[in-house]
């Protein structure tokens, strides 16, 4: 991995621990979080179809046309619950969260939270 930060291979490796038991069906598809230091993406992913079937995100145009100012748990819990939203419009009430590698808290757990709000169980 040449010159890779010891950081991302560690989440490299957590990622591919959790990846290995987390799989989305269509009963039960896989909300997936990545997060960079600007922004946070969601997906909800059917693994059987290789599909994503909702999606939210920062850069998102419906969350532009309403910014959530504030710290930036403030704004992963406005994604989780657009995202959350979509999900329920579409008839998707439960999920599997992936966490993608990064650890369960500050804004992972923040737009799981929100999700959770907007009627998304896991």
């Amino acid at each position: 991995m040449g010159n890779t930060s010891p950081r991302f291979v560690s989440r490299l490796k957590r990622k591919k621990r959790i990846r290995k038991n987390i799989f989305g069906s269509q009963d039960r598809p896989r909300l997936s979080v990545f997060r960079s230091s600007n922004h946070i993406y969601a997906q909800i992913i059917d693994d059987t179809k290789g599909q994503t079937l909702v999606s939210a995100s920062t850069l998102d145009g419906e969350y532009k046309e309403n910014p959530v100012e504030g710290k930036k748990r403030e704004i992963a819990k406005a994604v989780g619950q657009l995202v959350g939203k979509r999900a329920v419009e579409k008839g998707i009430t439960k999920v599997v969260l992936d966490r993608n590698g990064f650890l369960y808290h500050g804004r992972v757990k923040a737009l799981s939270d929100g999700a959770r709000e907007a009627g998304l169980k896991f």
